[in-house]
């Protein structure tokens, strides 16, 4: 199969990476499947790109949602190549200051919806004994920030699983990369970033989150590129498992290395002297 051939599935698509991402992959001559809630917000890439696009309602949160827009996909164009979990928001405040619903819809998001996407996608990468799977993380789920807690989580989280899957997948053929994008001209710090339900003032959150609405429209990074990056990324031969973007992401992950490595050394005797002590040989 010619590469311009494969075919992409990207969730989250109406603004965005995701848009920009399924924009891109169109003009440079993919087939791209283009997922939202509302569908009807992807009608002008269908208009533009008639034979290669396909706008697909899809909710990942919902389980018969994720099935039928991937058989969907199946069907008009034959497979899915490369998965690209996108869809995702952001919530604000410290550990104690949201609900648990809003917590648990967080989750059921973030990483509950990317894991309903990868399992009902993988089986098909695995017959074919190929693919790409792209999962969207943030540089937050490396290091993460005071005041979003739970969702630097979900992108630990997602960060778990995707090391793993690479490590499942590698013999197979099939490809994971995780993005870390900083701060990017998204709607993130607007329409997707959720405000906690309590304030609590021993936090010292609300200033940090009441800032979110300011830095939307003024992060440093440029979607366009940021969507350029990632597909000459999966167009090379050997992708990269962990991809940063932005300067501002680079610096915070380089930090964190940093600091690991600083804890690790200062600690390292205690750390290490905790074997079992042995006697004449046998373990006591």
């Amino acid at each position: 199969m010619s590469d311009k051939n494969k075919v992409w599935f990207i969730t989250g698509s109406s603004t965005g990476f995701g848009r920009e991402l399924a924009k891109q992959a169109l003009e440079r001559g993919y087939k791209v499947v283009a997922t939202a809630r509302n569908s009807d917000s992807l009608k002008d890439l269908v208009a533009e790109y008639p034979d290669t696009a396909r706008a697909v309602r899809l909710d990942v949160t919902n389980e018969e949602d994720v099935k039928t827009s991937v058989a969907k996909a199946v069907e008009e164009f034959g497979s899915i190549d490369i998965l690209v979990n996108n869809a995702g928001y952001g919530l604000g405040g410290g550990i104690e200051e949201p609900s648990m619903e809003q917590i648990e819809k967080q989750y059921d998001t973030n990483i509950f919806g990317v894991i309903r996407m990868m399992r009902e996608v993988l089986p098909i990468m695995r017959t074919n004994k190929s693919g790409h799977v792209m999962n969207i993380s943030s540089v937050v789920g490396f290091t993460a920030f005071g005041s979003i807690g739970y969702y630097a989580s979900t992108k630990f989280a997602m960060e778990a699983l995707s090391e793993a899957l690479s490590k499942e997948m590698e013999h197979l053929g099939i490809k994971v990369t995780i993005v870390e994008p900083g701060g990017f001209r998204t709607d993130f710090a607007g329409r997707s970033f959720t405000q906690p339900e309590n304030r609590i003032e021993d936090y010292v959150t609300s200033e940090r989150i009441d800032a979110m609405g300011e830095y939307h429209n003024n992060q440093p990074g440029d979607p366009v590129k940021g969507a350029k990056a990632m597909i000459d990324m999966i167009e090379t031969e050997n992708p990269p498992l962990r991809l940063p973007l932005g300067e501002d992401a680079v610096t915070a992950i380089e930090e964190k290395l940093n600091s690991v490595r600083e804890n690790i050394d200062q600690w390292r005797e205690i750390a290490v002297n905790t074997k079992v002590e042995e006697a004449d040989g046998a373990v006591s």
